[in-house]
C-alpha cells in the first residue's frame, strides 16, 4: 500500500510543472531547502519561498517555457521521500534531457529538505552549463 504523502507529492509537481510554485510549496515546511550540487547554473542551496522562486527563475533563464519534468516513481514514507523524474527542454537550439532523484527528507508530513542527485551528472550539468552562464547571458556587445 503506497504511503499517502507519495499522492501529495506527485501533486505538488504537478503544481510546479503549471508555474503555481505556492501549490508546491503548501507541501513543504516554512524553511524547505532544495539543494543542486557540482558546478553548473542551477548549483546551490535554495531556501524557503524566496529559494524556490530563484531556482525556477534560473529554469526558466536557460530553459524558457521548454522546460518539462516526467514524474516516473515517487517513493514515501514517514521519514524519507524520493522523486525519480526525468526533465527534458531546449537550449540554444539543442534538445537537453537527463534523469534524477530528489531525495527528500520529511519533517511533520512535508517535505522538508531535498537533494538533486543527477543519474548523470555530466548530462546534468551538460544541460545546465557552467555556473557563469548568468554573466555571459546579461553581457552585452562594447
Amino acid at each position: 500500500m503506497a504511503h499517502p504523502l507519495e499522492q501529495t507529492i506527485r501533486e505538488a509537481y504537478v503544481a510546479f510543472g503549471l508555474g503555481d510554485l505556492d501549490g508546491y510549496l503548501s507541501t513543504c515546511t516554512p524553511d524547505f531547502t532544495f539543494n543542486v550540487s557540482d558546478k553548473n547554473f542551477l548549483s546551490g542551496k535554495y531556501r524557503g519561498k524566496s529559494g524556490l522562486f530563484e531556482l525556477a527563475g534560473r529554469v526558466m533563464q536557460v530553459a524558457g517555457l521548454s522546460f518539462e519534468e516526467t514524474v516516473e516513481d515517487v517513493f514515501a514514507n514517514d521519514r524519507r521521500a524520493v522523486v525519480l523524474d526525468s526533465h527534458r527542454f531546449q537550449r540554444a537550439g539543442e534538445i537537453k534531457q537527463y534523469f534524477t532523484a530528489h531525495v527528500c527528507t520529511v519533517s511533520d508530513g512535508k517535505l522538508a529538505e531535498c537533494w538533486e542527485q543527477p543519474r548523470d551528472q555530466t548530462a546534468f550539468d551538460d544541460a545546465w552549463g557552467p555556473p557563469n552562464v548568468n554573466s555571459i547571458r546579461r553581457s552585452s556587445p562594447a
